[in-house]
């Protein structure tokens, strides 16, 4: 017999919930767990402002009192009152390869979004885009990253049975850094430096990037994602709140800004050394030496970067604009000798977005997709 259990958004309950995730994937090597930390703040309504415009309830399942699944349902007023659409989301949804525990875990998300006048149910997504979204469907084989989700193939296979269909598609590549900037590439790049009037800035300090720009940093990203699926605006409070938590940790070498004759900042590429070894070692967590594989990571010699942000702003959108970022930055991985990129999740019907990696060696090695069910 299952067993449903409501789980109250206190750190306890939340780092058990969290915990579940990390055991589930004992021992596979392709998993990436997150900082307990994080999830835990990200579903606390105290710490994350998300909640200012979003409700949301999570839950997990026992059997025999063994926990074999959990789910969390959102309701993001915002985005609906933007679509007219009324979605509940569905996220942070784990399980063990059981029909009945699956069944249970969304028929709870189905009751609580009824009950909240929902008629459809999508996901696996998050409070915003900053949060991890899509389950995958093909690449199971393939290391995960920091910013995606990784879930055994079982998985979509449940949301056929349950009726769900793909409501959406992402694609990720894994892409070879050159030895050198590409000829095409830099030529792109100076034409369009000329044309425009554009040139790119390097920071050195965090404070001084963050004074500078942080704010309009997360206002332009506002500007270039406001037409992409199911996207969420950022509000002053969740821009505080990223600029703190996000801007710290930045490897300020892998960052890249463009800014136009008058500085205002027009496109911004954010990269990272890839933390999905160190994570993958840390299991989780901080402490005891999670702090020194994260840094390691960070600091130390690490073959691939992860490109977690690119955006222009929508004046300067299919101009070959992202062509100054990555000629910005292709030098630092040059010289660093990183040898792979990865791209993360990038919609599969933007083809302008396909169109900025023409110019290298890439391998489309992950796919993955949000679900959608009317209730």
């Amino acid at each position: 017999m299952i067993e449903i259990r409501e789980i109250k958004p206190v750190k306890a309950e939340l780092t058990r919930y969290t915990q579940f995730q990390i055991d589930l994937y004992e021992g596979n090597s392709y998993f990436v767990p997150p900082l307990i930390g994080d999830d835990v703040d990200t579903l606390t309504p105290s710490k994350n402002p998300a909640f200012d415009f979003c409700k949301a309830k999570s839950w997990m399942a026992y059997r025999d009192g063994k926990p074999v699944g959990r789910i969390t349902g959102i309701i993001n007023n915002q985005v609906n009152e933007r679509s007219g659409k009324r979605d509940v989301r569905f996220g942070f949804t784990d399980f063990i390869d059981d029909d009945e525990v699956a069944d249970r875990l969304f028929d709870t998300v189905a009751e609580w979004g009824r009950s909240h006048g929902m008629d459809s149910m999508v996901g696996p997504l998050g409070f915003t885009d900053l949060d991890h979204e899509g389950m995958l469907t093909y690449g199971f084989d393939e290391m995960g990253t920091m910013a995606t989700i990784y879930n055994y193939p079982y998985y979509p296979r449940h949301m056929r049975r349950m009726g769900f269909t793909e409501d959406v598609e992402w694609v990720e590549y894994r892409i070879s850094v050159p030895d050198k900037v590409p000829d095409q590439l830099q030529r792109v790049a100076d034409i369009v430096r000329r044309k425009y009037g554009l040139r790119t800035l390097k920071y050195t300090s965090g404070k001084k990037i963050k004074a500078d720009y942080g704010q309009a940093l997360f206002e332009l990203i506002n500007e270039a994602y406001d037409k992409l699926y199911g996207y969420s605006p950022l509000t002053r409070r969740q821009i505080e709140y990223y600029i703190d938590i996000y801007l710290p940790i930045l490897k300020l070498e892998y960052v890249s800004l463009i800014i136009d004759k008058d500085d205002k900042l027009v496109g911004v590429g954010i990269s990272l050394p890839s933390m999905s070894r160190a994570l993958q070692k840390g299991r989780g967590r901080l402490f005891p030496t999670g702090w020194y594989h994260l840094l390691k990571a960070m600091y130390r010699y690490n073959d691939t970067v992860d490109l977690l942000l690119v955006g222009v702003s929508p004046e300067y959108q299919s101009k070959g604009v992202n062509s100054l970022l990555f000629t910005d930055l292709l030098p630092t991985y040059i010289k660093n000798r990183v040898r792979w990129a990865e791209t993360n999740p990038e919609l599969a019907e933007n083809e302008n977005v396909q169109q900025q990696w023409k110019f290298f060696d890439k391998r489309l090695h992950r796919r993955r997709a949000a679900f959608r069910k009317p209730i």
